[in-house]
């Protein structure tokens, strides 16, 4: 089944046509990835379908129903959730503080001015459900900004997590990371793929080939090659996009 969807969405700042007519279609389920040399209009994309941009022209749809209008907090609650590039963590908060807020956010009572927070039994045991499932729950007590880099893009993705969205949208997950936390990330977002149908953009090619479902390839804002890794891998086009192939 076709979860989200797009039709000749198109996105111009003045003159710059940065993303020109994608139709791009995620089936539920599924690891989706977006990839593109830079300049190609994968974040310009990314922030359309999360409702950062409102498009020139196009229509999106998620579950059969046009969003193209909706604002972010809208879409948020229908069902689609973000992790971003930079982090956007409480960083003077605690591990267990940020993720609260974000289950909170969902549940109803996060302006009870009289209750507090570790009295909410239910959401005390959401967030650890959540930080045990990311591999954080050793940093609970932790402020967020003290945490190595990698954690901080794991709590990140957490607190996306938290919001409970049926669709999960992941910014580069592995930028500026190490290879062994590359490597965990990895298995992190496997597991999360069990219960979430996942659209990331990645520009570790190990990392797009070993868990994506589908590939979505942009070069100058256009949709130039989508299908399963192996024929993307093969795709000439593709390799002459990225000056000189896709490399490991």
């Amino acid at each position: 089944m076709i979860l989200l969807e797009t039709e000749s969405l198109t996105k111009s700042f003045g003159a710059l046509r940065d993303v020109s007519e994608v139709d791009l279609a995620v089936e539920e389920g599924q690891v989706h990835s977006i990839i593109g040399p830079n300049g190609a209009g994968k974040t310009t994309l990314f922030n359309l379908l999360s409702g950062v941009y409102s498009p020139t022209a196009g229509r999106i749809t998620f579950r059969g129903e046009d969003i193209t209008s909706y604002k972010l907090f809208q879409r948020s609650r229908l069902g689609l959730g973000r992790s971003f590039q930079i982090t956007s963590l409480f960083p003077e908060l605690s591990v267990l503080e940020n993720l609260r807020l974000a289950v909170q956010s969902r549940g109803g009572k996060n302006f009870n001015m009289f209750r507090k927070a570790t009295d909410m039994k239910e959401v005390e045991e959401k967030a650890m459900a959540i930080l045990d499932k990311l591999k954080l729950r050793k940093f609970k007590d932790q402020k967020a900004g003290t945490i190595p880099y990698g954690s901080q893009r794991s709590l990140d993705m957490a607190i996306a997590v938290a919001t409970e969205p049926i669709l999960l949208l992941l910014d580069e997950p592995t930028s500026g990371m190490t290879p062994e936390d590359t490597h965990e990330m990895i298995g992190l977002i496997k597991g999360l793929s069990a219960d979430h149908t996942i659209v990331l953009i990645e520009h570790h090619m190990n990392v797009v080939m070993s868990i994506s479902d589908k590939i979505t390839v942009l070069h100058q804002g256009q949709i130039i090659a989508q299908d399963n890794p192996e024929a993307i891998r093969g795709n000439e086009e593709v390799k002459r996009a990225y000056f000189g192939g896709i490399s490991e």
